[in-house]
């Protein structure tokens, strides 16, 4: 690469590095975006997008090697045939586990944007609150009226459908039309509300799945391959949308392959001055420089960036002064509810496979709701009819078996928690001394576990989806835990959280780092709490906002 002077430089392709991409470059900065991983095009590199389960060797089931080379895959869904080769090695990369951490990574362009779930909720002021209020870790320096508008503009972008539900506890926002609900569903959440009497809610999934064409993307197609890489380009992802738009521009280049392996500072001028880059393929060391450094590695790679950029100055890593570099890792506590079956409509079918759910906000300590725990849950799930696989098991062969398959199996609702995990200093992670990864870079050890609050909310989080389900009608209702683990809620955040007080915090109010004002971090490190809801939505709105700060503020002078 000719060009070792930009702009800025963005670290990492994600959902957040790639916003951040496209709001540096449409502002006229000329931007590096380094990734760690390979490159996949858009649409073109999506091999698996049209195969059905007949079209896989193994009809994408996991085999041996896959498991032998991916213990911590392993653990749970993202391990498969389908997806195979989009998830990061295990062997390759590994970590320390000082407690069990599922870390499910994606080391590619567009990260896990292409992996995701695409549930998008906004947080309210009961979230941005709710620190200060109980007095746990530190408060959030922002409220929802300095994020709402960012919200509105991501959400236009993005293309968020969903329905305006008017609850006080998940704003509405701009939303394209909602997918409908499986009859089943329909009345289940009328049977909620009437139970409940309009305490508890059943909404319709808010899903960054289009439901109408918008510029060089099509409407879902209800297929639900969505993890496989979508060639309509029907889900947001880096490919399908901050990409493209920053590749608009000619203000970007994009250099995968590269593994930042510090950020450069300069200590008399107290900024940043770039990046080292470790090229993947070659293993050779490359030095890039920049005015604005913008951190989106993901929530623990960031962490592991910064406290490599270990200097004289600070011992425990860049933006380290405060001692919270690296701590406070938060997830959503999930794996736990109740599913049933439901009694009738046999005349009924769905539509298509639609790639998205139900979804239940919170109603835990809100109101005249007390619980012997803070904060709460919500529930994602849906009702859906069987498919003729459970009419099989007692048919053999001829018209006995032909007439069993040509007939779908009986209806079911099920729901699953989602619980927010509280910021706690004890869950961390640091570099660990002996261990490295296949380029001899150190690993990350991770020390973090779910604490009381959680678990005392994991038995609530069973009963209620228990209750509710049986509440509402559903027959034969049994709750599961499955044991929660952080890690699998693949929502890791706080290492870098943000906060009003240098002492107490790693970043301000507009996401720069306190030691280091001209880097920014806008992946999942920055928060200073988790909610309860899915956070990819809330990082694009804090990207987009801390782009038109930085930039502000470059022009300015100051940075």
């Amino acid at each position: 690469m000719a060009e070792q002077n930009f702009d800025a430089i963005v670290i990492g392709s994600g959902i957040s590095g790639g916003w951040a991409a496209k709001e540096l470059t449409e502002k006229g900065l000329k931007v590096l975006m380094l990734e760690r991983g390979r490159n996949i095009e858009h649409v073109k590199d999506y091999v698996n997008a049209n195969k059905e389960a007949w079209d896989y060797p193994h009809h994408g089931r996991k085999t041996q090697e896959m498991i032998a080379q991916n213990p911590v895959l392993d653990r749970d869904y993202p391990l498969n045939e389908q997806t195979y080769g989009m998830w990061v090695n295990d062997k390759e990369s590994p970590y320390v586990e000082v407690k069990r951490y599922d870390w499910f990574r994606g080391y590619h362009v567009g990260g896990r944007s292409l992996l995701w779930g695409r549930q998008s909720y906004r947080w309210s002021d009961l979230d941005f609150e709710a620190n200060a209020k109980d007095g746990i870790a530190v408060d959030w320096p922002v409220r929802y009226k300095e994020i709402e508008p960012w919200y509105d503009y991501v959400e236009r972008f993005a293309g968020i459908s969903g329905n305006r539900d008017g609850l006080a506890v998940l704003p509405d926002g701009q939303f394209l039309p909602p997918m409908e609900m499986t009859c089943v569903e329909k009345d289940v959440a009328k049977r909620l509300q009437e139970y409940y009497k309009g305490q508890r809610a059943m909404i319709i999934g808010r899903t960054a799945n289009l439901t109408k064409e918008i510029e060089g993307r099509s409407a879902c197609q209800f297929r639900n391959k969505c993890w496989l890489g979508c060639p309509f380009g029907a889900y947001f992802s880096t490919q399908s949308s901050t990409l493209p738009a920053a590749m608009k521009t000619g203000n970007l280049t994009l250099r995968p392959w590269s593994i930042v392996t510090k950020i450069l500072y300069d200590k008399d001028t107290k900024r940043a001055t770039g990046v080292e880059v470790l090229d993947a393929e070659t293993n050779k060391t490359y030095v890039y420089k920049s005015k604005i450094v913008f951190l989106n590695a993901s929530t623990l790679n960031s962490a592991w960036i910064l406290m490599n950029s270990a200097t004289d100055v600070w011992e425990g890593g860049l933006g380290s002064s405060s001692g919270e570099l690296g701590h406070n890792i938060m997830d959503h506590h999930l794996g736990v509810g109740a599913g049933g079956r439901v009694e009738g409509y046999e005349d009924k079918y769905t539509f298509g496979r639609r790639a998205n759910g139900i979804y239940i906000p919170r109603y835990q300590n809100i109101g005249n709701d007390k619980r012997d725990y803070l904060r709460g849950f919500g529930y994602q799930g849906g009702g859906n009819r069987g498919g003729w696989g459970s009419n099989v098991a007692e048919a053999t062969i001829g018209a006995a078996f032909k007439e069993a398959i040509s007939e779908p199996g009986g209806w079911s609702m099920g729901i699953m928690g989602f619980g927010e995990v509280l910021p706690d200093h004890k869950n961390f992670v640091t570099l660990d001394k002996t261990v490295k990864d296949k380029w001899g870079l150190n690993v990350l050890k991770i020390d973090a576990e779910l604490k009381d609050n959680e678990l005392k909310m994991r038995k609530d989080m069973q009963a209620d989806a228990i209750e509710m389900l049986t509440n509402a009608g559903v027959k034969d209702v049994r709750g599961y835990d499955a044991n929660g683990v952080l890690g699998r809620g693949i929502h890791e955040m706080g290492t870098a959280r943000m906060g009003a007080d240098p002492k107490t915090s790693v970043v301000n109010k507009y996401n720069q780092i306190w030691d280091a004002p001209n880097v920014f971090v806008t992946d999942g490190s920055f928060m200073t709490s988790a909610a309860c809801v899915n956070p990819s939505l809330t990082y694009m709105a804090f990207t987009a906002r801390a782009v038109d700060y930085a930039v502000s503020e470059l022009k300015k002078g100051n940075l």
